[in-house]
């Protein structure tokens, strides 16, 4: 089976995987739960070329996981949010946030996102669990602080990117 066959099975993961099975897909999706909406800041924090991250955007929208919106008439500028689909991706954001922690050389520095359960103040960790009263679950559910070193480094790929953009124009 090609990789354009995977989503005509009768598998749900090989049919879930034809929508969301590329990194980028899920990085964009990190992005938007970050409240990183915009074309040119999700670029500069992927380091995806245009291209590619118009393509995967413009899939995801078709797909019906992520929905444009106007925020500029002239010239016509769009948002990215997630719709109701994409955001049922939330929990799988967050596991793999927790796998990535636990087998992925974290360290008991500083985490790059801290996240507390908003209802009880409670550390989200690597072990922690979503509440059963908490289906269907929503990252709008935890406060999310972003670390210092994960902050400048977002920062750093912000500078570069833009830097890069002034030079493409000289």
């Amino acid at each position: 089976m090609g990789w354009d066959e995977v989503g005509s099975t009768v598998c749900p993961v090989a049919k879930s995987l034809s929508v969301i099975g590329d990194r980028w897909t899920l990085l964009i999706m990190r992005e938007l739960s970050l409240g990183v909406r915009r074309f040119d800041d999700i670029q500069a924090q992927l380091g995806a070329s245009s291209y590619l991250l118009s393509t995967r955007l413009k899939r995801l929208e078709k797909d019906g996981v992520i929905e444009r919106r106007l925020y500029n008439e002239k010239p016509q500028r769009y948002e990215y949010h997630a719709t109701a689909k994409g955001r049922a991706l939330d929990p799988i954001l967050l596991m793999l946030r927790a796998w990535g922690m636990t087998y992925c050389g974290h360290t008991d520095d500083e985490p790059a996102v801290t996240l507390t359960y908003k209802a009880t103040g409670e550390v989200v960790d690597e072990n922690w669990k979503i509440p059963e009263t908490e289906w269907p679950f929503s990252l709008d559910v935890l406060e999310s602080v972003m670390g210092e070193a994960f902050t400048k480094e977002r920062e750093e790929k912000r500078r570069l990117f833009r830097k890069s953009k002034k030079n493409e124009v000289n």
